[in-house]
């Protein structure tokens, strides 16, 4: 399995405007070229996050463990549209109620995101797709703190829960 090279992602300004089209391939090839993506944070009502197990053939972080959902806006897509996609096409949910949580850029040696942060609490049965991940679980926060550097999750992920979910309050 390998993720499509050619499907088309917007190129976008610093604003979130559309400026053009690029492929995955370009976008991930080191050109750092802006482009939007959605993420997800399931919570359950105790507290816990859900977070997807990469499969090994991603072309980026493979085997890591990631946010509850992640994905590419595709091209004349809007975010409400993408992140209802990518949710159900990663983890088979389609009832849920998102809150926006922010938006920022990462930027990485082999790619600049604009990230469209959402979370949500789900008490349901997820079903993780077999193709798109290699499984998933819920982890306590406590768990998540005492992996935070240890090379276990992708650096986006400890990034971003760091600064929106792990409060020292």
């Amino acid at each position: 399995m390998i993720d499509s090279q050619d499907s088309l992602v917007p190129q976008i300004d610093e604003n979130g405007n559309v400026i053009g089209a690029m492929t995955r391939g370009k976008a991930h090839d080191g050109s750092r070229i802006l482009h939007p993506v959605v993420h997800l944070h399931v919570f359950n009502s105790r507290g816990d996050v859900y977070l997807q197990k990469r499969p090994e053939w991603k072309d980026v972080q493979p085997g890591k463990w990631d946010t509850s959902v992640g994905g590419h806006v595709d091209y004349g897509e809007d975010i409400p549209s993408a992140l209802q996609r990518e949710v159900r096409e990663e983890l088979g949910i389609t009832d849920y109620e998102p809150k926006e949580v922010a938006c920022y850029i990462y930027d990485s040696c082999r790619e600049r995101e604009m990230v469209y942060v959402h979370s949500t609490v789900y008490d349901r049965p997820i079903h993780p797709d077999a193709v798109e991940l290699s499984g998933g679980r819920f982890w306590s926060m406590s768990e998540i703190r005492t992996n935070i550097g240890r090379g276990i999750f992708t650096p986006n992920f400890e990034e971003e829960f760091q600064k929106y979910f792990l409060s020292d309050k």
